[in-house]
């Protein structure tokens, strides 16, 4: 029969082993091996079964066996230790604080507290709260944080089926069940209030209704994550499903998460202040445009406490950072103008936050806009004073992509900067690689974002006991993979006498590829199709073959998508080459810690330039796997030839089944020509040399970059300290800052169709201009109402192409010379010639003001 109503019934642990409740609930075990290791004693064969999880293997635990775990002093010790441990981690002095102490007196000190708000976190398969690659990031930011003690506080949604699982029909087709979760049985704790009740978040919803959330609070070593959910008996049937999936709907669905998470996540935050005495956030991290309306909510505040609209924009927009993650306009979320209109106008009107003011934060007024729709991710960068993409190519395709929200500027100069993604070591890489890093070579990635990872090119670690390293982790690999082919077959209705053939499936002997991803058609799953006969050939190659172990779900209204997940199982179903390929279905964090340090290269084909940063690769070169990729994304800003193999791309080819077919082609000649033959090529003693020495140059090289501690320190003192101080300066003194520099704007934008460049001399160079020379430029401008300390006058010059363009320009500001009547000034200063060849100049008149983070900031420009 099935159940009316579901709850968790807690265990009532023994005194002297009670403690093991709060290391279940702490989720530094997610990524700290000697606690894991206390939980799977406890039962090793139970800690399978609920598959990694200490609440439930707590809660599964008979009376008997707990009783007995009491009476070993011994492991009772144990327990004390690691609560130690776990204490000292918590309040020792990390990196973070030593660095604050060091920057305490720089004009950018860094910040006492940050929200960082994103739409899913990965923490642990044990909280499935996340579907790819934007929660993946956001947990491992989360964990790095903690690691090197950064004062951050997570803010999200607590989904009740999370995204979905994925399994496979008979004839190949993804299925998806969302299981129900159970808050109480995860290791969350509920936000109280003083008298013990929870504490309630309000967002108000048209017709009168109103969506209630509680908080649950994930500990995620020093961070704490606050889940809102809406699942709660003080919402109706309807606001109750707001919080039902991850990604689950569309529309209004979508956009009532998107409210809460950035409205709500904001008065959550101010809910755990009370309660807890947490500083509030100096800087507000928006990971993604989905938590973007928490400017919109942060703006009401200080409406509230006595702020014009325009003032309380700039201090909101001065402590904002914005991280862009997609390079496709299709992958930003965009609502009607009419639905926010309903959501934020009328009854839903915020006190002083007009409607025509949100909506004016997400319009679409450029060339090639929308006017009918909301943009989040054009709201996120109006709100944000501070923007990124996340590697150095997607840095520059963003820009290129909102280069109309700067009008009259190069996209080259539009602020969007960039921070690649890096990944949290200790989640991903092998205990016994992370061991020998620690207590043979001293490398300790977590401590500090600079660790050197040079170890790994001396003889501390011999190649034959590195090449008997990578046997194990690809053996553990196969014997997970024949476990999971085995339990898909079932689940698509093979009974066990069908599944001898299981045992054979998979070697660890031959070489592995490992290609695991969601399933957007930009990805491409199946460019390793596009010439069956010749794939096969490699799989079955009886001198050199090659195995592929492919993962990767499709997002349940992706119906394209969903083919191309068939298409490849269909192939890996064949009888010839099954024991070769394999598709493991619903690749989550539990499957990747065991695919990526199983691997030996990590296959990645996007569509160049199309994905943003990507971060398996890096996951797999941690462990001691080469990539094999597009140079896209990470990739294309860390390849050096040595760490992997670049696949050629057809740029400049439209046919895109053209262009496909000669990557492909380029695809299967790597792996035959030059992957293939280096993995088989062995010295006398069966060792692969010139495969370990790529191995040791990979770890060595790559190891520093793609850490996610590297990443997060990069984002401490280039993004948030700046924003931070920007902050602060704009707010002391009851806002003085803000108010000066809204009216300060005001009176710009409102006189500057005044400004303009009125003539230009130039002189100082000879008949033939030679590098060294000083080119001397003097600029008579107009500006209006508007003084010269309101604007900067810069030459712009550089090298010239063939259509006049300046290629790579250098701006040069000009020095006031003379002031005449009626607002006219003139500018002068030199620019030395640097560099032979074509060289071209112009003049231009910008905004110029301390609290503006950068001179295209306003989007005002006046061009001679």
């Amino acid at each position: 029969m099935r159940a009316i109503r579901r709850f968790t019934v807690r265990t009532l642990l023994p005194r002297e082993i009670a403690d093991l409740d709060d290391l279940a609930h702490d989720l530094r075990w997610s990524w700290h091996e000697p606690s894991r290791r206390i939980f799977a004693d406890l039962d090793p064969e139970l800690w399978r079964e609920v598959h990694g999880d200490p609440v439930a293997l707590l809660g599964a635990l008979g009376a008997e066996r707990l009783a007995a775990l009491a009476a070993d002093q011994g492991f009772v010790e144990r327990v004390r230790e690691a609560v130690r441990d776990l204490r000292d981690y918590h309040e020792r002095d990390r990196w973070y604080q030593h660095r604050a102490e060091e920057l305490a007196g720089s004009p950018t000190p860094l910040p006492r507290a940050i929200a960082y708000f994103s739409p899913e976190f990965g923490i642990t398969s044990v909280l499935p709260q996340y579907s790819g690659g934007l929660g993946i990031l956001a947990g491992d930011h989360l964990k790095s944080a903690s690691d090197l003690g950064v004062p951050i506080v997570g803010v999200g949604l607590l989904y009740g089926s999370g995204y979905f699982k994925q399994s496979l029909t008979r004839d190949g087709w993804q299925a998806e069940t969302y299981p129900v979760l159970d808050p109480d049985g995860l290791p969350l704790s509920v936000l109280r209030e003083e008298d013990g009740s929870p504490a309630v978040v309000t967002v108000g919803l048209p017709g009168g209704r109103a969506l209630h959330a509680h908080v649950r609070v994930a500990t995620v070593g020093r961070v704490p994550l606050l889940l809102l959910d809406a699942n709660v008996p003080e919402n109706d049937d309807a606001a109750r499903k707001v919080t039902d999936r991850l990604y689950g709907g569309g529309g209004e669905h979508r956009l009532q998460q998107e409210l809460l998470l950035g409205v709500g996540g904001v008065r959550a935050l101010r809910l755990w202040s009370r309660l807890t005495g947490a500083p509030a956030p100096e800087v507000y991290h928006t990971n993604e445009g989905h938590a973007g309306f928490l400017g919109v909510e942060r703006i009401r505040e200080l409406v509230e406490s006595g702020l014009t609209y325009d003032e309380a924009l700039e201090s909101v927009r001065a402590g904002t950072v914005f991280t862009t993650h997609t390079p496709v306009p299709a992958g930003i979320d965009r609502f009607g103008r009419d639905l926010i209109g309903t959501y934020f106008g009328g009854e839903c009107a915020l006190p002083g936050v007009p409607v025509e003011q949100v909506l004016a934060l997400g319009a679409e007024d450029y060339d090639g806009g929308d006017p009918t729709v909301f943009n989040m991710a054009v709201m996120g960068l109006r709100l944000g004073g501070r923007a990124n993409g996340v590697s150095l190519l997607h840095g520059e395709v963003s820009r290129g992509m909102f280069n109309g929200l700067w009008p009259g500027f190069d996209a080259r100069e539009v602020p969007i900067t960039s921070v690649t993604n890096g990944v949290h070591s200790p989640t991903w890489v092998a205990s016994e690689i992370l061991d020998l890093q620690r207590d043979r070579l001293g490398i300790d990635p977590v401590a500090s974002p600079s660790a050197s990872f040079d170890g790994w090119l001396g003889d501390g670690v011999g190649d034959e006991e590195l090449w008997a390293l990578r046997h194990t982790l690809r053996s553990r690999l196969v014997e997970e993979g024949r476990r999971r082919v085995r339990k898909s077959w079932r689940d698509r209705g093979a009974s066990p006498a069908e599944l001898g053939w299981v045992d054979d499936v998979l070697s660890p002997d031959v070489l592995t590829i490992g290609f695991a991803r969601r399933v957007p058609t930009y990805k491409r799953l199946t460019l390793m199709l596009r010439d069956p006969e010749r794939l096969r050939t490699l799989l079955t190659d009886p001198e050199r073959p090659v195995q592929l172990v492919v993962a990767g779900k499709s997002h349940p209204a992706d119906d394209q998508g969903k083919r191309l997940i068939q298409q490849l199982v269909r192939f890996a179903d064949e009888h010839d080459v099954r024991h070769r390929i394999v598709f493991l279905p619903n690749y989550d964090i539990a499957m990747a810690q065991d695919l990526y340090p199983g691997c030996d290269v990590w296959l990645n084909n996007p569509l160049r330039p199309l994905e943003a940063s990507g971060t398996s690769g890096m996951k797999s070169s941690l462990n001691g796997g080469l990539n094999l990729s597009i140079l896209d994304g990470w990739w294309d800003e860390w390849f050096d030839g040595e760490n992997g193999w670049a696949i050629p791309t057809a740029d400049g080819v439209d046919d895109p089944d053209h262009r496909d077919d000669l990557e492909a082609a380029a695809l299967y000649d790597l792996i035959e020509q030059q992957v293939a033959p280096r993995f088989y090529d062995r010295d006398e003693r069966g060792v692969p040399v010139r495969w370990l020495q790529m191995i040791r140059h990979t770890l060595a090289s790559l190891g520093p970059k793609v850490q996610a501690t590297r990443m997060v320190a990069e984002y401490a003192e280039r993004l948030y300290a700046p924003a931070a101080a920007a902050g602060r300066a704009l707010d002391a003194d009851r806002f003085s800052g803000a108010r000066e520099l809204a009216d300060w704007k005001g009176r710009v934008r409102s006189g500057w169709d005044r400004v303009r460049v009125d003539h230009v001399e130039s002189g100082g160079l000879g008949e033939v201009p030679q590098v060294g020379d000083e080119l001397s430029v003097r600029a008579f401008v107009s500006l209006g109402d508007l003084g010269p300390d309101d604007v900067e006058v810069q030459v712009v010059h550089g090298a010239v192409g063939e259509d006049d363009y300046i290629e790579e320009f250098t701006t040069t500001p000009l020095a006031l010379a003379e002031t005449f009547e009626a607002g006219r000034c003139s500018f002068g200063g030199a620019v030395r010639l640097e560099a032979s060849g074509p060289f071209g100049y112009t003049v231009r008149v910008v905004p110029r003001h301390t609290g503006l983070p950068s001179s295209a900031d306003m989007g005002l420009v006046a061009n001679a």
